[in-house]
């Protein structure tokens, strides 16, 4: 063995090692560290993965709650004073594992249901034994403009997995789980929701859908009975991007006819995950209002 030779030499090194002498030149903002990272990438310092994992994490400290919360309006609640009956039917046809429970308005949320929570009074208790107060677990309030790197810390360190996402006037913006944060450094996280390889459209529940964006149109106006011309597009993904205006990002949505469309999965060049809820049509209309006037 070559005595002068360290044991980590330089054919040894760690892609830290290579990373840091490829970013000798100190970057002035986070923009021209993304072209110092994507140029190490490009000498074949890390691969792709690593790549889009460091400029996520870039990501996550610039953005806030409100860019990645899931609205009010997609989120499953289950009400306070409904039976057990009613309670255990929305969690099994939503999938989810928490819920926020509320009172008679959405704005009044008392707590989060764990699903568990409910198997043991889906065997053998009746009605009169249920009190859902009972097994209720504290909910955690955030504003909006919380930065998500500060979100993250605090959901590791309070080991809470869901906060209510709340505005200015202390109403119910929505809901955020640490799976969304995580999502924006690691990318997609798939569960058994999630449209399977053989799949292009899963469905959630009557008006809930995951779709992939490479569906032909054609397909698509089979399943759900529409009309769109696949003379210009081929992919339901394609009429998305033309309707949007731009290559999207993970979180926009777009309402066409009556369809809630909101990217699940993106990259730089193209879209590959959609989420899809069928809108009764005033809220349709309201929906294209609120675009216009953005």
């Amino acid at each position: 063995m070559d005595k002068d030779r360290p044991p980590n030499g330089p054919a040894k090194r760690s892609w830290r090692a290579r990373l840091k002498q490829a970013c000798l030149r100190e970057p002035a903002n986070n923009e021209q560290l993304v072209e110092l990272l994507r140029g190490a990438h490009r000498k074949n310092l890390f691969d792709v993965d690593l790549l889009g994992m460091l400029e996520g994490v870039l990501q996550v400290d610039d953005m806030q709650v409100r860019d990645v919360m899931i609205p009010r309006s997609q989120v499953v609640v289950l009400e306070r004073d409904a039976n057990p009956e009613i309670l255990l039917r929305t969690v099994v046809e939503s999938g989810h594992s928490r819920f926020p429970v509320i009172t008679e308005s959405r704005d009044e949320v008392i707590g989060i249901l764990l699903a568990k929570d409910l198997l043991f009074y889906s065997f053998g208790r009746t009605d009169s034994h249920f009190n859902v107060r009972e097994i209720l677990r504290p909910a955690i309030f955030v504003p909006e403009s919380k930065r998500l790197n500060v979100l993250l810390k605090e959901f590791r360190s309070s080991r809470n997995h869901m906060a209510i996402v709340v505005d200015e006037y202390g109403g119910v913006a929505g809901m955020v789980t640490i799976e969304d944060v995580l999502e924006q450094i690691v990318g997609e996280i798939e569960d058994e929701h999630d449209v399977e390889e053989e799949d292009t459209i899963r469905k959630h529940s009557e008006f809930h859908y995951t779709i992939k964006a490479l569906t032909p149109i054609e397909d698509f106006n089979e399943y759900f009975k529409t009309g769109f011309s696949d003379d210009e597009f081929d992919t339901i993904g394609g009429l998305v991007v033309s309707h949007i205006g731009h290559l999207p990002k993970r979180g926009e949505r777009v309402v066409i006819d009556n369809l809630l469309f909101k990217v699940l999965r993106a990259d730089s060049r193209r879209v590959h995950m959609l989420q899809l809820t069928l809108l009764p049509r005033s809220v349709e209309v309201a929906e294209s209002r609120l675009q216009n006037e953005s």
